[in-house]
């Protein structure tokens, strides 16, 4: 099977110079950082330029993505808010979007230091699904952490807390068990805010997912795992796709473009009206991601260590100095989060 790859294309960078990059249709923004919170304004400018300089976290090497093919922005946030006035312009542009929302209750035991109250995430969250349509605005309570003071049962109280304010502006929940143990630095940055973690095993995973199914008939809402090889579908929770061709194929189908791209087409139901479906045989799960991962392919923007946020479970950011450190080159009119 060929590999996947997005169209190649000629740009023109803000010094006039001429660059090879790549024009993709789906662009994530972002796995990597929070771009609606902390780089809002930085992303509508690039967005007005028409491209975007991204470093390779790996190699450091440039990469340039160009904005002129792109149907549909998946954006990834615990603090949307400072997006929120520029999403007209995006809008204008005939761009797709939907969020992917983290909204966790961690304030008691400070794991995101520097997320607004749960109280004015809550209100955004409402904000926001009663302008764009609360099927554009998917709740994350992700990661699950188990530590000294967070139990299963705990966590399901906190899930049940903030459901019982959100459920009826969304249509899904998306959870995700914290993998602390592959993450050396997430591991030490833990232990240096005092904080004894615990693995998920089978069994507390089923417990959750017993609790969320039992507190979901209250709500209605569809429960996925994000990127879990464990099997819950016997609790009515099923595997996601965060980047999900299905969804966009539901909320945009009036886009001929992105619906010729992600492989659907037009069929008449037996009342006679015209209903996209996705066609077998276009395979186009990203292989960049974890094996466990549903989602299609895309193109993150992103940048690690520039998320101030400074959430102690997070595999984004090496530390708070690093972070620090980086946001002093961030430079909003740059045509990459951070200037070389």
């Amino acid at each position: 099977m060929v590999a996947f790859s997005w169209d190649k294309t000629t740009i023109k960078t803000d010094n006039g110079e001429e660059k090879e990059g790549i024009a993709p249709v789906i662009i994530s923004a972002s796995r990597s950082t929070d771009i609606p919170a902390w780089h809002a304004k930085w992303f509508i400018n690039r967005l007005n330029k028409g491209y975007v300089k991204w470093i390779n976290p790996f190699n450091q090497q440039p990469q340039y993505v160009s904005f002129d093919k792109t149907r549909a922005v998946v954006f990834w946030s615990k603090n949307p808010e400072p997006l929120i006035p520029y999403l007209d312009e995006v809008k204008e542009r005939g761009i797709n979007y939907y969020f992917q929302f983290t909204v966790n209750d961690y304030e008691d035991e400070k794991l995101e230091p520097n997320v607004p109250s749960l109280e004015e995430r809550i209100a955004t969250f409402k904000e926001l699904s009663n302008r764009i349509g609360k099927e554009k605005v998917i709740w994350r309570f992700d990661p699950l952490i188990l530590t000294d003071n967070i139990t299963v049962e705990k966590l399901l109280e906190k899930i049940y807390r903030v459901g019982c304010e959100i459920h009826d502006y969304t249509e899904k929940l998306v959870i995700s068990f914290a993998d602390i143990g592959i993450y050396t630095k997430v591991q030490r940055n833990l232990k240096k805010a005092g904080i004894g973690y615990r693995e998920f095993r089978e069994e507390s995973m089923k417990k959750i997912a017993e609790g969320i199914q039992e507190i979901n008939k209250e709500w209605g809402l569809e429960v996925s795992t994000c990127a879990e090889k464990v099997d819950l579908s016997k609790y009515n929770i099923e595997h996601n796709k965060c980047i999900d061709d299905d969804l966009m194929v539901k909320i945009f189908n009036k886009d001929k473009e992105l619906m010729e791209f992600l492989g659907a087409e037009p069929v008449n139901n037996l009342m006679g009206e015209k209903k996209y479906v996705l066609k077998k045989g276009k395979n186009l799960k990203d292989k960049g991601q974890r094996l466990a991962c549903g989602c299609i392919v895309s193109k993150d923007i992103g940048q690690y260590n520039t998320c101030r946020h400074l959430c102690v479970y997070c595999y984004a950011n090496y530390s708070k100095n690093t972070v620090e450190s980086n946001m002093r080159r961030y430079d909003k009119n740059y045509e990459s989060i951070l200037r070389d």
